[in-house]
């Protein structure tokens, strides 16, 4: 996946140890409205001075836990809204795990920052009431200092045989003390719901709440079906049942829906509703409904835009983008002609959304990479995980000649979108050279 900052994204600052750093920014990816600056402390009390460091920078701050959360908002002087990752129960069944597996599981528990309730919970759907959990009970914000003293002092009485912290500096202090320990690394749910409170939080996504969406979906191969049907009123019947499943879908988004003729539908709604009836722009469950109930197949261009003109001449942009990969496909260009897709349709894809924005799309166009096979390469990544080809793939996938895909590969490695990523022996002949589309990850995801 590759994506590069536009001057319509939110800029979102994410603080935490590497680990949960890392974890946030994999998940950030899914969320095309930020802009991740990310920045990494050793120890929890450097979180406020990188949270000053670049207060001026963001709109908004998540950090990786409810420590570092109390020490920034306790020093920082502006008013930006910060958040913070909440440790939930969900990270303390994998720490039990771990700690069964390595044979810690002797006596009992001592547990920072999840509550009784939480704790009891989780041994009772684990069916291990009968193990003994101690949870620290002081102050909410405390120290690295006064946890660690709490599970040592639990250790050492011989009540507990390990320690499950939520904070990571204590999980090290633990270790180097001896105390078998468990981290309590938050879930990915925990991070996207983080990551959906700070988007909410944010004067720009408020903004953009009302501003309008225009929707095209066209039927794959229509004409095709309908030869197939045996008579004109099959036809007909068909015709009514899968507008009656776009205008339930359209009713979804509180959008007024409007049927074009022939195979195609216009539709409106607002940013705001579109971006929670798709979870943040993940997936369209109408392309999967109607290829499951009668093998139809739908093309989908959705443009954004602060006027009707625009949104409409971008979701006509974002349809040409789904039929150019193949259709079943659902592509969104957003008001600076940023796009984004492919959305998830009658298929789960690995990887659910892809970021191009207006500069890259010309680099790439500059080497020979027409928007027709940036979206094929898109699709394709996006659907099989796939950015490595050998030439005869890729031949195939973009419908042209081997030698003409020998052409373009040759240019695209001039222009540093491909390099070579390997030789493949085969049983006979010259060994085939596998080209990788490096330009997909210059970005983290």
């Amino acid at each position: 996946m590759f994506r590069q900052q536009d001057s319509h994204q939110i800029r979102i600052g994410v603080i935490g140890p590497q680990a949960v750093t890392d974890k946030m920014m994999k998940i950030i990816a899914s969320f095309p409205s930020f802009a991740p600056v990310p920045l990494v402390f050793l120890d929890v009390d450097e979180a406020a001075a990188l949270a000053e460091q670049i207060a001026g920078q963001v709109e908004v701050m998540l950090l990786s836990d409810s420590l570092a959360h109390w020490k920034v908002k306790e020093h920082l002087d502006r008013a930006i809204p910060v958040h913070h990752v909440p440790i939930t129960d969900a990270g303390l069944y994998k720490a039990l795990f771990a700690a069964h597996l390595s044979g810690h599981l002797t006596r009992g528990i001592s547990v920072d920052t999840l509550t009784e309730t939480m704790v009891t919970r989780t041994l009772n759907d684990l069916k291990l009431p009968h193990l003994q959990a101690v949870v620290y009970d002081g102050p909410a914000y405390a120290s690295r200092s006064r946890l660690v003293e709490f599970h040592q002092a639990r250790y050492r009485s011989g009540d507990c045989s390990m320690a499950v912290t939520g904070i990571e500096s204590v999980a090290k202090e633990l270790t180097a003390l001896g105390i078998p320990n468990e981290w309590l690394v938050p879930s990915d749910q925990d991070i996207v719901v983080a990551l959906e409170r700070a988007l909410l939080s944010t004067g720009t996504r408020r903004s953009k709440e009302s501003q309008i969406v225009v929707g095209l979906i066209n039927m794959d191969d229509f004409g095709k079906l309908a030869i197939e049907r045996n008579n004109e009123h099959e036809v007909q019947k068909l015709k009514l049942d899968i507008h009656r499943m776009v205008l339930d879908y359209v009713e979804l988004l509180d959008g007024y829906l409007t049927y074009l003729g022939g195979d195609e539908y216009l539709f409106f709604t607002t940013r705001g509703i579109f971006e929670r009836e798709t979870g943040g722009y993940k997936t369209i469950p109408l392309a999967k409904d109607v290829k499951t109930t009668h093998g139809i197949t739908l093309s989908i261009g959705i443009g954004f835009g602060r006027s009707a003109s625009v949104a409409g001449t971008n979701s006509r942009a974002a349809l040409r983008k789904a039929k150019e990969a193949g259709g079943n496909a659902c592509f969104i260009v957003r008001e600076d002609g940023t796009l984004i897709g492919p959305l998830e349709m009658a298929e789960p894809v690995q990887s659910v959304l892809s970021f191009t924005d207006a500069e890259l799309i010309q680099r790439a166009e500059n080497a020979g990479m027409t928007s027709a096979y940036l979206s094929k390469l898109l699709h394709n990544r996006a659907r099989h995980g796939k950015y490595e080809y050998k030439v005869h793939e890729l031949a195939a996938l973009l419908d042209i000649t081997v030698r003409s895909a020998h052409r373009l590969l040759l240019l695209w490695i001039d222009n540093g979108l491909v390099e070579v990523a390997g030789m493949e022996k085969v049983p006979r002949g010259r060994p085939r050279q596998r080209f990788a589309f490096t330009f997909f990850d210059k970005n983290p995801q």
